[in-house]
């Protein structure tokens, strides 16, 4: 019993150096020839938005290049994602932690 428990105490302390880690990368998407700019971190949240004031009349063209960078940036991030958590060992719940896991 007090096993599982370090176990899962262990889990909760790799997830949270792990999402420390990921929160310090930040990458940037964009569209419209850079003309809207996301900016992302690791964990996924968006921290800034750049428009070009050229863009602002058109609604919905707008719309789509903001989706679009947005898009970019999660391609992005998803790449640093995967080589940092290869860099800092992953987190690998079926190997590290299956007894815990299991009911």
């Amino acid at each position: 019993m007090f096993n599982k428990l370090k176990q899962f105490k262990d889990l909760r302390s790799r997830a949270k150096q792990i999402q420390d880690t990921l929160g310090k990368e930040s990458v940037e998407g964009s569209s419209g020839w850079g003309k809207v700019k996301v900016q992302m971190n690791g964990n996924q949240q968006v921290t800034s938005v750049s428009i070009d004031q050229s863009l602002l009349n058109d609604k919905q063209h707008l719309e789509k290049l903001v989706s679009e960078a947005v898009n970019d940036a999660i391609q992005k991030v998803q790449k640093v994602m995967s080589s940092k958590l290869k860099d800092i060992g992953g987190l690998d719940l079926a190997s590290e932690f299956g007894d815990a896991l299991k009911k």
